[in-house]
């Protein structure tokens, strides 16, 4: 049902650096480039994820309670993204770990202050 996300940012070179690490570490690629934002995808027809200036020309801001959540293949994953975004400049949110559920997940803030959360089914 979700096509894309897409977040704010107020640095679009910084974001797309931010995040061209990021989904390295689970074979993430730009879909598309824009003067204003950037798409990055796994593979066609499956969701993205965007970052983008705001159309208004207004600073982009974080919604409260807003969070966007990565689906990826294992734990080993949670731990390197959690890691790379940390190693990024972002900041912690709740380290790796058991969430109850079989949700096993992390959760950063990128350097705008959007909320991600990275994780996968108990393995």
């Amino acid at each position: 049902m979700i096509s894309h996300t897409t977040v704010g940012t107020n640095d679009l070179p910084r974001a797309a650096a931010f995040y061209d690490a990021l989904f390295a570490l689970i074979d993430g690629k730009r879909f598309f480039e824009m003067d204003r934002g950037i798409g990055w995808g796994v593979k066609p027809g499956q969701p993205m994820f965007s970052v983008f200036q705001p159309f208004d020309a207004q600073p982009a801001t974080v919604g409260n309670g807003t969070m966007v959540a990565l689906s990826v293949a294992s734990q080993a994953l949670v731990h390197a993204l959690h890691a790379q975004a940390l190693a990024s400049g972002g900041a912690d949110e709740g380290a790796p770990g058991l969430r109850g559920g079989g949700y096993y997940g992390c959760y950063f803030r990128d350097l705008d202050g959007n909320k991600i959360a990275a994780f996968c089914a108990q393995n």
